[in-house]
């Protein structure tokens, strides 16, 4: 059985722009793992082709992506790949997960406001988490289909 989950703005918007809380659906099934050092995350992905994609890259094996530290507000490293985009004018939050021109996997964990397209985001985390799992400097990210329980 699948079970919908229904993410839900919590801010209100008129000038056209999304921000990291804008509602999206996805399938329970939607969900991928990312492993940084002994860390593991969870995360929701997002309801477009672009998410879709890095889906389907995964059911061929785990993807691993050396990630550096970019403006005190991400890790930002090559996908090795080009997916689909689906560029729009967003305000990350931390723990989006962003597709960057394409071929850079971006995770955020502090807030920026560009256009590129989102690719989902890591349940329950805060920004102190995610700094102290990706530590300074280089960090090699395992992203991994993941099985719900």
């Amino acid at each position: 059985m699948m079970l919908g989950l229904v993410f839900k703005s919590i801010a209100c918007n008129t000038d056209n722009k999304t921000t990291s809380e804008e509602a999206f659906t996805v399938e329970a099934t939607d969900t991928i793992k990312l492993t940084a050092g002994s860390t593991t995350f969870t995360a929701t992905l997002a309801n477009n082709s672009s998410a879709k994609a890095l889906k389907e890259l995964l059911t061929k094996g785990d993807i691993q992506i050396k990630m550096s530290d970019y403006g005190n507000m991400e890790k930002v490293g090559t996908l090795g790949t080009t997916l689909p985009r689906n560029d729009e004018h967003i305000t990350t939050a931390p723990g989006d997960l962003i597709l960057y021109q394409g071929n850079a996997f971006v995770i955020y964990y502090a807030p920026n406001t560009w256009t590129f397209t989102r690719l989902g985001k890591i349940n329950n985390v805060s920004s102190d988490e995610l700094i102290a799992a990706l530590g300074k400097g280089d960090i090699t990210v395992t992203l991994s289909l993941s099985a719900i329980q």
